[in-house]
């Protein structure tokens, strides 16, 4: 019997996404990808033209025994906008959109509760407009975007200005949840 589980979430550029998550004590491997779209094997320049309908989305893996699902989202929350419909800061267009993908009921349970938990929190002052849809097929991005912020970090500017600045702000908030060095 496996204690790996499977979380997909799209909430804004997966350079982020990624870093976040591949930081959290528990999770096994995080995978840049698309999903939530209608074409097959869709590719990047695609996607970012809005001709696929894909989200711009991360693949968590995880031992479900040392991180519960329920704390995945609730990072997914804490480290996005899922107010902006289409939308993460400077990043605009339906493949930023924040949706969950949930891969069996008990996931579609939690992910409808997480909404309505964080529309009742009070965190924000708009409304929650994070979709919760199946998870149907999830395709992996093109090897230049896996492991991009631990590659390239602050070299790049987005990195800098957008990636660096998120990871801090998490790490100081889920600081309990954080891998050990």
């Amino acid at each position: 019997m496996t204690n790996i589980a499977t979380a997909v979430f799209a909430n804004g550029c997966f350079w982020c996404t990624e870093a976040i998550f591949e930081n959290l004590e528990g999770v096994k491997k995080v995978t840049p990808g698309y999903t939530g779209g209608y074409i097959r094997n869709p590719k990047y320049r695609e996607v970012c033209d809005e001709q696929t309908g894909h989200a711009e989305a991360v693949e968590i893996l995880f031992d479900s025994t040392k991180i519960d699902y329920s704390i995945l989202l609730e990072v997914f929350f804490e480290t996005h906008n899922p107010t902006t419909l289409n939308r993460q800061g400077k990043d605009v267009g339906t493949q930023y959109r924040s949706e969950i993908f949930y891969a069996n009921q008990a996931q579609h349970k939690l992910a409808q509760d997480a909404i309505i938990a964080a529309n009742e929190s009070g965190a924000w002052e708009d409304s929650i407009v994070t979709a919760v849809s199946n998870l149907e097929t999830f395709y992996e991005a093109e090897d230049y975007h896996k492991d991009y912020f631990s590659r390239v970090g602050n070299e790049d500017s987005y990195c800098t200005y957008v990636i660096t600045p998120k990871i801090e702000k998490f790490k100081k908030k889920f600081r309990e949840y954080l891998k050990k060095s």
